[in-house]
């Protein structure tokens, strides 16, 4: 893989993309290629076809996606099944008709059955019933990464999903209505630090279990991926390690410095009571994560710091 490859990174402004960027530059890639939503709608066919024929990428990395919570999902079910398959579905047809040698798709762990053994491992894929909350972003994924093996299978093209675990980091979303668990916690153990340690109340009993990889972590397997040819389809990226939301918001805790009580409201809902991936495909080729877990948070708490005038305007 020479450095001098056009690589075009589709969603390159997201949490996701910015830190795959910053890998590659770091690594002297010195042939990169973005376009902002505004710049480019991922959702229209023919705009796509025209910015590929413009800039002729190389190699290409889906990291775009339409997401949201357990709300968006469930008030906008329609948006997020046709809005992630008309941006995958332009994105993979495109690079395949204009010849684009590789192409790495990533989606979610959410693709994988509610009800699945633990860990997951990718053979579980399409083996059950979905998660309700979420089905219809599943199934959009899930459509990207059958796309993809379908291109392998009759094209021998080396097109190749990634689906990694719960991703946290810098540039992640801090806005409490839309945010994930992990930059939600961050969020409120400061204000509570800063509203005299008052107390920190969090949905749930705090016993189901969940695994977090530091984004910087995901930009390096992207990168491993993008360097080697990976002999299957589908890999699973994560730490294979998970602790209980309890044990998340103590480790959180002690990072931000709150000293205040932690009310659980078992009145809200648990949801599943573990989710945890099988890694062990990805370690066997020789990626591993490196970050553990207080230090990313440590990351991402300074990054929240720098940043904060941001989120007291309702900008991140």
């Amino acid at each position: 893989m020479t450095r001098e490859k056009k690589i075009y990174i589709a969603g390159h402004n997201g949490m996701v993309g910015s830190a795959i960027w910053r890998n590659l530059s770091s690594r002297g890639y010195t042939n990169l290629l973005g376009a902002s939503s505004k710049e480019l709608d991922l959702r229209d066919q023919n705009s796509v076809k025209d910015f590929f024929n413009e800039h002729k990428p190389d190699i290409v990395i889906d990291a775009a996606a339409k997401v949201g919570g357990i709300l968006a999902n469930n008030d906008f079910p329609y948006q997020f099944i046709m809005e992630n398959m008309q941006i995958q579905n332009n994105l993979i047809d495109t690079a395949l008709t204009s010849q684009v040698e590789k192409f790495i798709f990533l989606g979610s762990s959410c693709i994988y059955p509610k009800f699945a053994p633990q860990p997951l491992k990718e053979e579980y894929l399409l083996t059950d019933t979905l998660e309700p909350t979420n089905e219809w972003y599943a199934i959009a994924k899930i459509t990207g990464v059958k796309t993809c093996q379908a291109i392998r299978k009759q094209y021998n093209k080396d097109y190749v999903s990634l689906m990694p675990t719960n991703l946290y980091g810098t540039h992640d979303n801090f806005d409490l209505k839309t945010s994930h668990v992990l930059p939600a916690m961050i969020r409120k153990f400061h204000e509570a630090k800063e509203n005299n340690n008052a107390s920190v109340t969090l949905w749930g009993s705090g016993t189901p279990m969940r695994e977090f990889l530091f984004v910087d972590d995901m930009a390096e397997a992207v990168v491993f991926a993008l360097e080697n040819k990976l002999p299957d389809y589908l890999y699973n990226i994560g730490t294979g390690l998970d602790l209980t939301i309890k044990e998340l918001a103590a480790t959180i805790q002690k990072v931000v410095g709150h000293q205040g009580e932690i009310i659980w409201d078992d009145t809200k809902p648990d949801g599943t009571p573990r989710k945890l991936m099988d890694v062990s495909k990805m370690h066997e080729l020789g990626w591993k994560h490196k970050i553990n877990l207080e230090t990313g948070i440590q990351k991402t708490y300074d990054w929240f710091l720098e940043n904060e005038g941001k989120y007291k305007e309702n900008k991140l």
